[in-house]
């Protein structure tokens, strides 16, 4: 059967599952939204800024596991879709970005709306297309999802000139699809995961690092199993929480530059590091000729190049986390002496919980002015943790992964790699088209949810009851945070004098604006949000803007170099000053 780009690209599509698409269109896909606008098998989610599309198809793929799907018109659509490709590449997100070209016959010409965005969107794409010819169309579509959602996952872009959108051929459904240079490594070696399995055995104080690769190949069952029978304690990256559930009794939180103390001092005292699903980025490991000196590193990722990219490794594994993680403890249980090092672990333990009480996590609660950190701890007490987080980037990013307890994995979106402000309201709203009954919350900042506020519209347009807790300090809290610690209280350009009055944005968007102002209204204004169910919320909390985040690793330093508090700051303060 003879069909036209536009028709084949909507039947590839729905035969790849694709539900919803979120988009915004100009002149050169016109075409393609015509089709769009009877048709019944994909809803288009009209979003009001491209980035706001990407976001939002982000925060659908992180939620479900499925790939979203974004679609933009030529030169200002394509381009305002960057930072949300960029963001997903850096955190591993399947995505398809469907980019709207001028016609082939005009690439090169300065055409209008015309930008390459293939060039552009190069460094931060897992693959791109320039579809030149209306026969490849089909082909493309198919190898551009396989490879987003197989070996590490990362958005695919496909640029479509309009004429090949138009044009006809016909439609031939590739079943297969086979890639000569791309064939990701899924079986881990055998040798290296029995050599694993020895190290782990003979480890007297073995720690798990679980990141983001764990969600990814849905091995958190897996990764509990192991820990459970190992009786190892795990921490978690910020991208790998709820890997374990953080309420379990083996579980340390998040590690590195605002990790637990316990977390950080478990990995500097550590003999063996079985690291899942971790790029060792810079936040994770801080000065890295100090990071875990003492240890032995055993390494599973599926991608090889992030082995040894940026520490040392010692059994390097790669392959997918969920298979390695059950061959591993299947190894584990073949070993004879079990009960040999039980009391070595049920020492570790015991040595993890004292540094526990010393220094959990905490805060100086007031009664006169609301702490940031009570307010996450309260959304967290009245949802009982069943709630779907997103989160902006900052302070507000660092108290929601502190002070909110993840027991399932998919349920912690927040930009790790790019820090991407603005990621967190429209990744909410992808996340909450996914998840119609679920409590979707998106804790901001009062700088970040004016990026991509404009959402709110879309949101009440397609009645999506977003609840968006606001923790409104009237600052750039991170960085002012940083001014004050290292650059001598110089507040240059981070204090917002003229924030909005959020409850009216709400109210003239024709959403429900709700606003604390003090600690004994956090609780009713939660509870009113969360009985609101047929559009979105914006929750302003006025909270103290000199709280910072605790603890605190200075760039630079070893991860066991922590500011723990307002106390260990004053005693810190000048000495890192002169570091700096």
């Amino acid at each position: 059967m003879r069909m036209s780009g536009a028709e084949i690209l909507i039947e590839c599509l729905k035969r790849e599952g694709v539900k919803h698409i979120f988009g915004y269109p100009g002149g050169v896909v016109l075409n393609i939204f015509d089709l769009l606008y009877d048709n019944e098998d994909l809803q288009v989610i009209l979003t009001r800024h491209e980035q706001g599309a990407v976001h939002a198809a982000d925060g659908y793929a992180r939620s479900t596991g499925r790939p979203g799907v974004a679609l933009v018109t030529s030169g200002p659509g394509a381009t305002n879709t960057v930072t949300g490709v960029a963001t997903a590449y850096m955190d591993s997100v399947p995505l398809i970005v469907l980019t709207g070209q001028v016609s082939t016959g005009l690439i090169g010409n300065d055409a209008f709306q015309e930008a390459d965005i293939v060039g552009i969107t190069r460094p931060c794409t897992k693959h791109n297309y320039l579809v030149k010819d209306v026969k490849d169309l089909a082909r493309t579509l198919r190898e551009a999802f396989y490879i987003a959602t197989t070996g590490r996952p990362g958005p695919v872009l496909i640029d479509l000139p309009k004429d090949v959108t138009s044009d006809k051929t016909t439609f031939k459904w590739p079943e297969h699809v086979s890639l000569r240079s791309y064939n990701p490594t899924y079986e881990g070696n055998k040798w290296m995961i029995k050599q694993a399995a020895r190290t782990i055995h003979k480890a007297k104080k073995a720690v798990i690092i679980a990141g983001g690769g764990v969600v990814l190949s849905n091995a958190s069952k897996e990764l509990r199993e192991l820990a459970e029978y190992a009786r190892l304690p795990v921490t978690m990256t910020l991208m790998g929480l709820g890997d374990i559930p953080g309420t379990h009794e083996l579980s340390l939180g998040m590690l590195g530059m605002h990790g637990t103390y316990y977390a950080n001092k478990a990995i500097q005292e550590s003999d063996l590091l079985v690291a899942v699903g971790i790029r060792f980025d810079d936040r994770v490991t801080g000065r890295v000729k100090d990071f875990a000196p003492h240890a032995k590193i055993i390494h599973i990722d599926i991608d090889p190049t992030s082995i040894r990219k940026n520490v040392r490794v010692d059994i390097p594994i790669v392959g997918d986390a969920k298979r390695i993680l059950k061959s591993l403890l299947s190894e584990l249980k073949e070993e004879e002496d079990r009960a040999q090092w039980e009391p070595v672990r049920k020492a570790w333990l015991k040595q993890i919980g004292q540094w526990k009480k010393e220094h959990p996590l905490s805060y100086a609660y007031s009664d006169t002015v609301i702490k940031p950190q009570f307010v996450v701890e309260k959304l967290y007490e009245l949802t009982k943790g069943n709630a779907i987080i997103s989160t902006e980037v900052g302070q507000n990013q660092m108290w929601a992964a502190q002070f909110f307890k993840y027991d399932k994995p998919r349920t912690l979106l927040t930009s790790g790699g790019l820090g991407t402000m603005g990621y967190g309201f429209p990744a909410a709203m992808g996340a909450q088209l996914a998840h119609p009954g679920k409590t979707v919350i998106d804790i901001a900042g009062d700088g970040s949810i004016q990026m991509n506020i404009q959402e709110l519209a879309t949101c009440v347009l397609y009645k999506l009851p977003v609840k968006v807790a606001i923790l409104n300090n009237q600052y750039l809290g991170m960085v002012r945070q940083w001014q004050e610690l290292f650059f001598k209280e110089r507040y240059s350009c981070s204090h917002l004098d003229t924030v909005p009055d959020f409850v009216k944005v709400a109210e003239g968007y024709g959403a429900v604006g709700l606003r604390a102002v003090k600690p004994s209204e956090v609780e009713p204004v939660i509870k009113a949000a969360l009985k609101v169910k047929d559009r979105p919320v914006f929750m302003d909390f006025v909270v103290d803007w000199r709280e910072k985040v605790f603890p605190m690793v200075p760039a630079g330093a070893a991860i066991d170099e922590m500011i723990l508090g307002e106390e260990a700051e004053e005693k810190k303060t000048k000495k890192l000053r002169a570091v700096k």
